[in-house]
């Protein structure tokens, strides 16, 4: 696990971060969009690179795109990352 990977801030900081609603980080949670590290207890925690997620998706969003969209966007997106990766090898 990597340091930007490792869930560190709690939902109500994440949210400030990224000048979001609570409620809207927990629907895009459910709608698939970013899976949060969760604590024994259960609260989410959030990493870096969930943050940069969330700003992709607040910019998806102000292109014009719904959350299935968003979806799609975001798994093409995470294929080319990995693909990309496995070419620099």
């Amino acid at each position: 696990m990597t340091s930007t990977s490792r869930g560190v801030f709690a939902i109500s900081v994440a949210a400030e971060m990224v000048s979001m609603e609570i409620q809207n980080l927990r629907v895009y949670e459910r709608r698939g969009l970013l899976q949060p590290d969760r604590t024994p207890g259960g609260s989410r925690l959030y990493s870096q690179d969930d943050i940069d997620r969330l700003r992709r998706i607040r910019e998806l969003l102000a292109d014009g795109l719904n959350l299935a969209g968003i979806a799609r966007v975001l798994v093409l997106e995470d294929r080319v990352a990995a693909l990309e990766r496995q070419l620099g090898r």
